[in-house]
């Protein structure tokens, strides 16, 4: 069974080959009209099959292999494109030309994926896709085969190259680089909003020379009479201050949007805030909760933290329950005694959904600077956007009107009991979060 395995069950046909054989199949046809033509259709024949054997020895008998390897990060980026790497080598003594067919893991479902490369003898060559997933968890890969063929192109060998191998998916780490520099600037640029500086605070840090741009209040000076050039005193945010973000994870929050669910969208969205929360020396912390409250991660700057924080998004899922806000103002009221900003991440479709909620919402903004973050159904947003002509699209455009009305007075009715708001695109959630953030910062509300 291994040598029938080995030599005839990693046998393939190239397309070339049987392109070869209906040739002969027409001349066939034709030398029985022209008989003269049969002998060197037949010579023509023989020697097309002595080329197949040919063909067959290179690739099965001929010492050589085409090796590979798969470059993947242990960890993969969820929403954003992740780079595979497959490195090549050819010991066989031609050059090869080959197909490689990487086993994807189940979630991408995919079944045609394919790439080419033609290899060198001795040569080294580096192919590379990408991979955007769009849920947590383990994807496994499975092997990676190899349909290789000499310079005859008659023939093809099959080969596994690589094994088998699984990589866990987390929250996107890439934008935690990506947002980084936000930590650190004090002219922030989020995506193309400009966040400005309504402030400082009151936290003296130290006296430097005046550059362009400082702000013409914060000269010292007695330090500039003393220097014989502008000085200006530099101030620091304050610092220590507890951040929390409440991720709900009840059935509102399996609505998709680009192949992803809002709570995947929230997940990534608090993971890139905690970590400028971090960077800017506040304390981090998460709540998450659906039917009950399932996750506690008390703030903290510890080195730890943000690793506790990402294994802790790794493993959530949605559920399919009625969210608790009850439950949730329990846990809140319980764990986090020290005024605290706090980020509810959840999703109001209609202005009833949040009276319900309303009540626990107003008992945590009596203690806490609280900001609800939902969002605009841009698909209705295209709809009252549009203009129909018809009836029917009447009918639509004035329920999308209707919808996105019920969005708006939810914004003013949280405004109007104290508690701030993001409304806004599960696209732009991250940019528009940690904007907030910093605004919140620089008008000393944190």
């Amino acid at each position: 069974m291994k040598f029938i395995r080995k030599y005839i069950g990693d046998l393939f046909v190239c397309r070339r080959w049987f392109l070869l054989m209906g040739g002969f199949v027409l001349l066939l046809f034709t030398a029985f009209f022209v008989h003269f033509l049969l002998a060197f259709v037949l010579f023509g024949l023989v020697m097309a099959l002595l080329f197949t054997a040919i063909d067959y020895c290179l690739l099965f008998f001929v010492k050589g292999a085409v090796k590979a390897n798969r470059i993947i990060a242990p960890r993969l980026s969820l929403g954003d494109e992740n780079v595979v790497g497959i490195s090549l080598f050819n010991t066989f003594p031609f050059r090869v030309g080959a197909t490689f067919i990487d086993e994807l893991p189940v979630q991408f479902q995919q079944r045609n994926f394919s790439v080419q490369a033609t290899i060198k003898y001795n040569g080294r060559e580096t192919i590379a896709y990408s991979l955007r997933p769009l849920s947590r968890g383990e994807y496994g890969f499975g092997y990676l085969l190899a349909y290789v063929s000499s310079p005859l192109g008659l023939l093809k060998r099959r080969m596994r190259v690589a094994d088998p191998v699984v990589v866990k998916v987390y929250p996107s780490y890439q934008q935690l680089r990506k947002y980084q520099l936000l930590a650190i600037s004090n002219n922030v640029l989020a995506g193309m909003k400009k966040i400005r500086r309504l402030g400082h605070s009151m936290e003296f840090e130290k006296i430097k020379d005046y550059v362009q741009g400082d702000d013409m209040r914060t000269i010292n000076w007695k330090a500039t009479a003393r220097s014989a050039s502008l000085m200006v005193n530099t101030y620091t945010d304050t610092r220590q201050q507890q951040i929390y973000c409440l991720i709900d994870k009840g059935r509102n929050m399996k609505m998709p949007f680009e192949g992803m669910t809002l709570l995947d969208h929230s997940v990534n969205a608090s993971l890139a805030l905690l970590n400028v929360a971090l960077l800017k020396q506040d304390r981090a912390g998460l709540i998450t909760f659906s039917n009950k409250v399932n996750d506690i991660i008390v703030a903290d700057r510890r080195n730890d933290q943000l690793h506790r924080i990402v294994e802790t998004l790794y493993k959530q899922q949605t559920q399919f329950k009625e969210s608790d806000h009850e439950a949730l103002w329990g846990a809140v009221h319980k764990n986090i005694t020290q005024r605290s900003l706090v980020l509810l991440f959840t999703n109001f479709e209609t202005f009833s959904s949040l009276e319900r909620q309303l009540p626990f919402l107003k008992k945590t903004a009596q203690r806490h600077l609280t900001c609800v973050i939902f969002f605009q159904n841009t698909l209705l947003k295209e709809l009252h956007e549009a203009n129909p002509d018809n009836i029917e699209g009447i009918y639509i455009k004035t329920i999308a009107d209707q919808f996105d009305l019920e969005k708006r007075q939810i914004v003013k009715e949280l405004r109007r009991h104290g508690i701030l708001s993001i409304l806004t695109t599960p696209q732009n959630l991250s940019v528009d979060v940690i904007n907030k953030y910093l605004e919140l910062k620089a008008r000393q509300m944190v």
